[in-house]
């Protein structure tokens, strides 16, 4: 049976080798003695110093943690965060997941949990280390969404959605979940970047591509689903990926402070849709455009009749640079931009061609759901 730490990578160029430095320098630092700066003897013993008290630290055993810190956001979020194990008859895996309503609906990866789409076994642990089988609802290979429920409970801790539009680059934000195995652990960092296209393997030939929230916040194998939360505790992202250094083909690094978070107002509307209609719809432009294409811009191979892209007027051969304030450098960031876009929307295309240096501005009405 094959096991497996449930995340996925992305790959970085030339594979480069890492290792872990025992020490510093020759011989490097054995120890440092915490005392009087003098160096005079003060007359206390190594005895008197070992048994006298330990000093309290900043935040004592039964104090509040103060609102706005790293440790009052664990307190608040741990109790909502599960760890979920899936085992099937081919593979194992284990991930994270965030709960988002009382009774028991958790938010996580289709990586994740893809096993149990396919009837294998499912358990999520709780915080508190109690544990639970899981059913699969549903979910969304395309853009790793998927949606689980805890079976028999009720009154749960749950975590409440931000606004994931409203992230800053250098904003300070906590990863929570499960790396290793190791249920239960926070990490802490900034948003490093957003709306950054990641596009990785879902296996079968199938790929998920995110517009992706970017963080230096320490995430690892087994954190896939679980939450990325601002520092009020609000969900602002579910975390999916990793970039990693590799040694091989089959050697995996972990992390090098390059993780990468699905939106909340995205994941939100995908759950919305798993839950109530067991599949996700996009917003659509209708245009066909190469993947292959490494120049600036996403190029237009095809407009589809009738759509959104064709009423707007756009024509093969078009090459889009922008939408709205957002650039455009090639085919997957202009469809992760679309796919993250409400229904309905206006949105303001910049487009130019090949055979023109000018460019032009093209509104598009996205369609409706």
């Amino acid at each position: 049976m094959k096991t497996s730490k449930s995340k996925r990578t992305v790959g970085l160029g030339t594979a480069l080798a890492m290792m872990l430095v025992a020490g510093i320098g020759a011989g490097g630092v054995t120890g440092y003695v915490v005392g009087n700066n003098s160096s005079s003897n003060n007359g206390t013993s190594v005895s008197e110093i070992l048994n006298s008290q330990p000093v309290n630290n900043t935040n004592t055993t039964g104090q509040e943690a103060e609102d706005g810190t790293t440790e009052a956001v664990a307190a608040k979020v741990l109790p909502a965060v599960v760890s979920i194990q899936v085992v099937s008859s081919t593979a194992a895996s284990e991930g994270s997941g965030s709960i988002i309503s009382p009774d028991g609906y958790v938010l996580t990866n289709h990586h994740v949990v893809a096993g149990a789409e396919e009837g294998g076994m499912m358990q999520v642990t709780m915080n508190d280390g109690a544990k639970h089988d899981a059913e699969f609802v549903a979910s969304d290979v395309n853009t790793d969404v998927a949606v689980i429920k805890i079976k028999d409970v009720q009154d749960l801790p749950f975590l409440e959605f931000g606004n994931s539009k409203s992230l800053q680059v250098g904003q300070e934000v906590v990863a929570v979940g499960s790396p290793l195995g190791l249920n239960a652990t926070v990490t802490s960092g900034i948003v490093s970047a957003v709306n950054r296209p990641v596009r990785a393997s879902q296996g079968g030939g199938q790929s998920s591509l995110i517009d992706a929230i970017q963080t230096d916040a320490a995430v690892n194998p087994g954190n896939s689903g679980g939450p990325l939360v601002d520092m009020s505790g609000n969900l602002v992202g579910m975390n999916s990926m990793i970039a990693s250094l590799s040694a091989g083909t089959s050697g995996e690094a972990g992390s090098i402070g390059l993780g990468f978070a699905i939106p909340s107002n995205f994941a939100q509307r995908m759950a919305q849709q798993l839950i109530d209609n067991g599949a996700v719809v996009h917003p659509m432009l209708g245009v066909q455009v190469d993947g292959r294409d490494i120049t600036d811009g996403a190029h237009v191979v095809s407009v589809e009749p009738g759509s959104a892209g064709a009423e707007a007027g756009l024509e093969e051969g078009d090459i889009i640079t922008r939408v709205n304030d957002r650039p455009i450098e090639d085919a997957d960031s202009l469809i992760a931009s679309i796919r993250g876009q409400e229904f309905g929307n206006k949105i303001t295309l910049e487009v130019t061609r090949e055979d023109d240096d000018s460019s032009r501005e093209v509104e598009v009405t996205l369609p409706a759901e």
